[in-house]
């Protein structure tokens, strides 16, 4: 009995899906109602074009080409005579200068700088210490904290190859073992 009753479920629930697509698509198919349907709109007419005033063209004369045998000669003109003063050599003129190359900017707009990093402590006494000592002896230190700890600088330098140099003078003069890093303006 039960293998009648899933089949007569079956039955049933297919012939609710062919009364349910007949009852939506019979009427789409058997009308006409698209046709029947008109949509109005109510638009303004176009406006009319203003109105150009009328421009009275004059007629423009084009003279007559002269033939080359017409054309009167022309006169030289005198040039007064002026005395030439004795030239020096192109290459004494301050304009041999070398082209500079041109500055690299970095994605702020600034130019590319160079800093040695000498020392990163972890107090903030010692490192304000070694700023004013290189202060004193000239050099323009400043430092930085990053993580907890306070990086010890000098520069900026816009040439990498100074910043080396100034690099090989603090490992000598200072005994200070830095290293070139790129500047980083301060934030805020």
């Amino acid at each position: 009995m039960a293998v009648l009753d899933k089949g007569l479920k079956q039955r049933i629930v297919g012939a609710l899906v062919l009364v349910a697509l007949a009852v939506i698509f019979l009427p789409m198919l058997f009308s006409r109602e698209d046709e029947l349907r008109q949509v109005v709109v109510d638009a303004p007419a176009m406006p009319q074009a203003p109105a150009m005033p009328e421009v009275a063209l004059d007629p423009v004369e084009v003279p007559q080409p002269i033939a080359p045998e017409q054309v009167p000669p022309v006169e030289p003109l005198e040039v007064p005579e002026v005395a030439e003063a004795p030239t020096e050599p192109a290459a004494a003129t301050p304009a041999a200068v070398e082209p500079s190359k041109p500055e690299r900017l970095d994605a702020s707009s600034l130019p590319v700088s160079w800093s040695v990093q000498l020392a990163s402590l972890s107090s903030r006494s010692g490192a304000e210490e070694l700023q004013k000592k290189l202060r004193s002896q000239g050099y323009n230190a400043y430092v930085r904290t990053f993580e907890g700890m306070n990086r010890v600088f000098v520069g900026p330098l816009v040439e990498r190859a100074e910043a080396d140099r100034l690099r090989d003078q603090l490992n000598r003069q200072q005994k200070l073992n830095g290293f070139v890093v790129r500047f980083q303006p301060e934030n805020g």
